[in-house]
């Protein structure tokens, strides 16, 4: 049993887009609530992220009572999205996942994001993520699912673990682009408090009221190595993570969590380490 302090709590609405912190938030089996149930799709219905759009990283997305978003980017005015009306969906795909989702009503808010991007992109909403769309089923529990974020319904990471990899890029070659803040890796839970990359052996931990099992570490993409305030890329942190922190050809900084149980987490609550 070991112990730390949840320091922060981050929500994004729409997937890819530019995170919100808060002092609270209400976790769902499928992970935080209103966390990733938006996100963009191109003409082919795949998903569209920071991977493949780096501006992204500019673009916000406020998230409003009800469940709808209000989209903020630069050079863009701000637009307000409600949830579909309609109860139709349509087949989209994410990574692997084939999922049903509803497009957003009309055509401003596809406009809104076409414009932005210079390339057709549509907003589309997951109404069900009850039952829309499974955790991997290597390394799930019966009746898990997840929202629209990659694979797992939360992502935490540490304090000291962000520590101990900017010390290692300080010591590289590209040492001028650190140090990196916490948002490259775009986590919903921040925890302080504990060793570095001791979450890497953590499988049961609680927060606050609410218990998590943590099915597997976190490989990282080139996600991480865009500046979440210019969009610009380097090279860091993969070239240091494949240096330091490679294990069966991925790139580990991270836990992900699956809940165990409903409640609400807040900033300041301890960290429990079950197993």
């Amino acid at each position: 049993m070991g112990y730390g302090q949840l320091q922060s709590i981050h929500v994004h609405p729409v997937k890819a887009f530019r995170g919100t912190a808060h002092p609270e938030a209400v976790v769902e089996p499928w992970g935080l609530a209103g966390d990733r149930r938006w996100m963009l799709i191109d003409d082919g219905g795949k998903v569209v992220t920071q991977r493949q759009q780096p501006r992204l990283a500019l673009a916000a997305a406020e998230l409003l009572p009800g469940g709808g978003v209000r989209l903020s980017a630069p050079g863009m005015d701000a637009l307000t999205v409600p949830v579909p009306r309609a109860v139709g969906s349509m087949p989209v795909e994410i990574f692997r996942d084939k999922v049903e989702a509803a497009l957003a009503d009309g055509d401003t808010a596809h406009a809104w994001c076409s414009t932005y991007l210079g390339v057709d992109a549509r907003l589309v909403y997951m109404a069900d993520p009850a039952t829309s769309r499974p955790v991997d089923p290597e390394y799930a529990l019966p009746g898990e699912t997840v929202s629209f974020a990659d694979g797992y319904p939360l992502l935490l990471t540490g304090t000291a673990s962000l520590d101990a990899l900017n010390s290692l890029i300080a010591q590289g070659d590209h040492a001028h682009e650190g140090p990196l803040p916490m948002n490259r890796f775009r986590p919903n839970v921040v925890v302080s408090g504990t060793a570095a990359w001791a979450e890497d052996d953590w499988s049961r931990i609680s927060i606050g009221e609410v218990t998590f099992r943590a099915p597997k570490k976190c490989g990282r993409c080139v996600v991480t190595t865009t500046d979440q305030s210019t969009a610009e890329r380097g090279r860091e942190p993969l070239l240091t993570l494949g240096r330091h922190r490679r294990l069966g050809g991925k790139l580990l900084f991270g836990q992900n969590l699956v809940p165990l149980s409903r409640g609400t987490i807040r900033v300041g609550d301890p960290v429990t380490i079950l197993g």
